[in-house]
């Protein structure tokens, strides 16, 4: 199982969502950003090296939330490991993504998620509405 891990990045009121770019798996799909976990780090440290790197921002990691286990139709089966994060830099520089918008937990639903990300957006729905 490969651990990954993502950010719900907020910032006054609103979470930070992305769309993966036509060159990536699961092309124009909505997700949390976030990455795989490298040998030897921790789950934070990965975080902030994977948002450092797709985004250019510095983060705060808050709090973990429940996990999700997924497993693709190719077989590949994932834990998607989601941590409520802070703005500590704003200025964004998409360097892997399509796109980015800051969304209120009220209209998170009208994104189309990659498949993962589903539970994680339904449980901060359910949590922080």
């Amino acid at each position: 199982m490969i651990q990954v891990t993502c950010a719900l990045i907020e910032d006054n009121h609103r979470v930070l969502c992305a769309q993966r770019s036509k060159n990536m798996s699961h092309p124009l799909k909505w997700e949390f950003p976030g990455g795989k976990l490298e040998a030897g780090e921790t789950l934070e440290n990965c975080l902030r090296r994977e948002i450092k790197e797709e985004l250019g921002l510095d983060i705060k990691v808050i709090q973990r939330l429940p996990s999700n286990i997924h497993k693709y139709s190719d077989n590949k089966i994932i834990e998607l490991i989601p941590f409520r994060c802070s703005l500590q830099t704003s200025e964004i520089i998409l360097k892997e993504h399509s796109k980015i918008e800051w969304s209120t937990v009220f209209q998170l639903e009208k994104f189309d998620w990659a498949e993962a990300d589903i539970p994680i957006v339904k449980h901060y729905i359910q949590t922080f509405r």
